[in-house]
């Protein structure tokens, strides 16, 4: 695989745990997506994760979890991701962070000193993705 990452609508987000000025967004199914170069398919995968914060302060009053993305940014310095996460992840440096989760009108965002990507397990085949 020359490329992967995440996209953020429709993962499943089981909880987001606050332990000082670390948090961690917990991904129970993360939706994966590879690319070959040279292919015009593309596959899907989903892998549970965490998007781990350090010197973090929460901005707004979190959701209820479990929940379903909406999509939304994850920034890192001068690069903001709008609904996906590009894999590996792991910056030191500005950090932040808006999620949207469906049915809330309650987000999950952050500002941090630095974040990273954490995926667990191995990734699971869904399907491929072929162009139209």
């Amino acid at each position: 695989m020359d490329s992967s990452s995440i996209e953020l609508p429709g993962s499943e987000i089981a909880a987001v745990e606050v332990d000082g000025d670390s948090v961690k967004v917990i991904f129970e199914r993360a939706y994966l997506v590879k690319t070959m170069t040279g292919s015009v398919e593309r596959t899907k995968w989903h892998q549970k994760g965490a998007l781990i914060f350090e010197g973090a302060e929460l901005i707004s009053s979190l959701p209820d979890f479990p929940a379903i993305c909406a999509g939304g940014d994850v920034g890192e310095n001068v690069y903001t991701y709008r609904d996906m996460i590009p894999l590996p992840l792991a910056s030191h440096g500005r950090a932040h962070c808006k999620l949207k989760v469906e049915r809330s009108d309650k987000t999950i965002e952050l500002q941090a000193a630095s974040v990273k990507m954490v995926m667990e397990d191995t990734p699971k085949y869904i399907e491929h993705i072929r162009p139209d």
